[in-house]
């Protein structure tokens, strides 16, 4: 009997075990469900990332994608009746909207089952626990019995793994591709996810481990996108590495941190806008007018702290912030600005291409001291003395912020700063003390 292959955070066809399951009850309908909630959720480079995706899927299927809009609990029944489906197969979701979402659409399906097969994660959440059936708080220990738990091989799935069934036969009303017509710098798609890979394991991998944190040179390997997206699974990428090498190891580590998250908000769903660390609900934050006008600066790149006001000049323009980029801007915002970490959490998840509530809030919360694994709150980076390190020649701020191109300190060390650029909007020393003063009160 046919069944319906819904496509999410999957839009692939190789190493796709849900293709692999749908396959096995006969002739396969591939569908994608355009949720109009997650649409207004996502920010339009996320949108394009996903559009471009999904283009590319609907050719490798030979134009077979069936794209739809409306609420999935409403189109998927209609769907399975029209072809008398047997079945609908899934990658499961662990997030909590994406859990809440199926059993909605469980519920609606009623006599059809929906059935879950694989994940977007090496280790899936809720396999890695502690011998007593808990849950781990602490990144370490968790990644010592992630590896024992290992992952499976890829699974050998592609176009030719089913019997598509076409459907312009269908009466279903077929909805436009998301388009917004935003320029992107990482090619998206499985194809582009591919190459993307293969040429970061022949050019980057080996050196990942030292220059992952150096944002004037291509450090990373710039698959943060295709893994929100699932157009590569993470068991294709590390699937016959050579374990030993510095890089791969850091690698993998990153690619644990990302399974460690993913556990974290299964477990603790609250945690995705609240501080996982409640002790932190009580730390004192500014949300009043002058606090408005701030955050705009930073989110502008006006602070007048250059590496800062590189990294989120990157972030407006592209989409993409290195993590080392990522958790100084982050720092600036909690700890010298003194803003809830809700509203920096909230701007990356409209601005990043990449942006996973998992991975983008516990990152947060870790530079704000009240998550997992928190940066100890007397750890304040300080935006020159990081630049210094990490952006040693000032390449990476002259890239992106014009106005210090000609200079020959662009850290403005010597305090001397071209006109048009501003001032600082914060004494970094006085509001380090400051912040050591509210997290010393908690």
């Amino acid at each position: 009997m046919p069944s319906i292959l819904w496509f999410r955070r999957d839009l692939r066809l190789g190493d796709h075990p849900a293709l692999a399951a749908a396959a096995g009850d006969g002739e396969v309908l591939a569908c994608f469900v355009l949720d109009p909630r997650l649409e207004a959720a996502s920010g339009r480079r996320r949108l394009q990332f996903l559009g471009d995706s999904l283009r590319q899927l609907n050719d490798d299927l030979g134009g077979r994608l069936l794209v739809t809009r409306g609420r999935p609990e409403a189109q998927l029944p209609g769907i399975a009746r029209e072809i008398s489906a047997s079945s609908v197969h899934v990658s499961e979701d662990f997030a909590p909207y994406g859990r809440r979402r199926d059993e909605r659409v469980r519920a609606a399906l009623r006599e059809v089952p929906l059935v879950a097969t694989g994940s977007p994660y090496l280790v899936s959440p809720g396999r890695v626990t502690k011998d007593d059936g808990s849950p781990y708080q602490v990144f370490t220990p968790f990644l010592r019995r992630w590896r024992e738990a290992g992952w499976r091989a890829p699974a050998q799935t592609g176009a030719g793994s089913a019997r598509w069934i076409d459907p312009a036969k269908l009466s279903i009303e077929r909805a436009e591709i998301p388009d917004p017509g935003v320029a992107l710098d990482v090619a998206p798609g499985e194809r582009a996810a591919l190459r993307q890979w293969k040429s970061f394991q022949r050019n980057g991998l080996a050196s990942y481990a030292a220059d992952r944190d150096r944002p004037d040179v291509a450090g990373t390997s710039r698959m943060s996108a295709h893994l929100k997206f699932g157009t590569i699974h993470p068991r294709t990428m590390v699937a016959g590495l050579d374990l030993g090498g510095d890089g791969v190891r850091a690698y993998l580590r990153e690619l644990a941190f990302r399974d460690f998250y993913a556990d974290v908000l299964h477990h603790r769903p609250d945690s995705a806008w609240r501080n996982w660390n409640g002790g932190f609900d009580a730390i004192e934050t500014d949300t009043g007018g002058e606090a408005e006008v701030r955050f705009e600066a930073w989110k502008d790149g006006r602070t007048g702290f250059p590496f800062v006001d590189a990294g989120m000049r990157q972030l407006r323009e592209t989409g993409f912030l290195p993590n080392r980029v990522r958790m100084i801007v982050a720092s600036f915002l909690v700890k010298d600005l003194h803003l809830p970490w809700q509203w920096g959490a909230a701007w990356f998840l409209d601005q990043l291409v990449d942006g996973d509530m998992a991975n983008n809030q516990h990152n947060w919360q870790w530079c704000a001291g009240s998550g997992t694994d928190a940066a100890p709150y007397f750890r304040v980076f300080n935006p020159t003395t990081q630049a210094e390190k990490f952006d040693p020649t000032g390449d990476y701020v002259r890239r992106w912020v014009p106005e210090l191109r000609s200079v020959d300190d662009p850290h403005l060390r010597r305090g001397k700063r071209p006109p048009g650029y501003p001032g600082p909007i914060v004494d970094h020393a006085a509001e380090r003390a400051e912040a050591l003063r509210r997290y010393s009160s908690i």
